[in-house]
């Protein structure tokens, strides 16, 4: 079968099936990281690969901002699982063309978001390569029993941290080749876009005080990672188009977009997860004063027959797939 019929996560579900269980294995493939037993604890472990020209384009990104970004993307997949990230393991492929001087710079974004959040880089490899390969492993800890896609239940509210559709509205400003502004709306929106905040401390608090029930990180489109949770809970899913948290910078330039790219768009790497109603006043509990703790509900959980809806203002159903990043299936 070709993989543009496959599709991506039909290549990870047949690497999953076909592949055996292991002692010592928690919960392997399939999920935002493997989680795994050792001696003194559990381990989270998570891995993410860069290329340039697929996932970044050195025209528009700074080696700091890719440097940052890199770390981001694995501290994301770990808060989604409530776990305390701790080592990171990186490797390069890297093109002739470049200068120590650019590494420099690519290192000194590592270290900047690595450093907030108490990750040491530990190792990794270098090798020569015709474009910029970034392959990162991110180990963390387990202290608490991780949050996995498959606990939500018929019932659950369905939550999302921060703002949504801000990287997806700046990708399209990027790829416009507009001038980047250094201040105003568009500026904003590619900051979300070159340096997101993983939410490390809300996942870590979602986990600890046994909060949500499944939770995914947005990184390939709301609706998209949604399907995720829905698919191996066994469950369907309504949302309120009027309740999505849109940023000041976002109702600004969305346009005729409207909340498309909200829904569709990935790389805000927020927390998407699902919570029984009882947790409501808990939930609002924890975001007293602390902005990076905004969570709003969008949505609750149906029978899985109903499939994923989103409603208008007036309680009609939008007309939009759940699409969203899929490396094979553009092809």
């Amino acid at each position: 079968m070709k993989l543009s019929r496959l599709g991506e996560f039909g290549l990870i579900e047949r690497v999953r099936r076909a592949t055996p269980k292991s002692r010592g294995v928690l919960l392997g493939i399939g999920d935002d990281a493997a989680w795994v037993a050792s001696k003194f604890g559990s381990l989270l472990i998570t891995s993410d690969l860069l290329i340039e020209g697929v996932h970044f384009d050195l025209k528009w990104t700074s080696l700091f901002a890719l440097g940052y970004k890199a770390v981001a993307v694995n501290l994301s997949d770990i808060a989604a699982m409530g776990g305390t990230p701790a080592y990171l393991i990186l490797s390069l492929g890297i093109p002739a063309r470049f200068r120590s001087e650019d590494i420099d710079e690519f290192y000194r974004g590592i270290r900047s978001l690595a450093k907030k959040n108490g990750v040491a880089l530990v190792g990794g490899d270098t090798n020569l390569a015709d474009l910029l390969l970034i392959s990162a492993c991110l180990i963390g800890h387990a202290p608490y029993r991780p949050v996995t896609r498959a606990g939500a239940k018929i019932g659950d509210d369905v939550y999302v941290t921060g703002t949504i559709g801000d990287a997806a509205l700046a990708l399209k400003l990027l790829k416009s080749k507009s001038p980047q502004p250094e201040r105003g709306p568009a500026a904003y929106l590619l900051a979300r876009h070159h340096r997101p905040t993983p939410k490390v401390a809300a996942g870590t608090l979602l986990a600890r005080e046994r909060l949500a029930t499944a939770m995914i990180d947005v990184s390939d489109g709301l609706l998209q990672d949604l399907g995720h949770i829905c698919k191996v809970s066994k469950i369907g899913a309504v949302l309120w188009e009027e309740k999505l948290p849109l940023s000041p910078a976002y109702r600004a330039l969305c346009g005729k977009e409207g909340t498309r790219p909200a829904l569709t768009g990935g790389e805000d790497y927020e927390l998407l997860f699902c919570a029984p109603p009882r947790n409501r006043s808990r939930i609002a509990k924890l975001q007293h004063g602390t902005a990076d703790l905004v969570m709003t509900r969008i949505g609750t959980c149906v029978s899985a027959r109903a499939g994923i809806t989103v409603l208008d203002s007036a309680g009609k159903p939008l007309s939009i797939r759940a699409e969203g990043h899929d490396h094979f299936k553009k092809y």
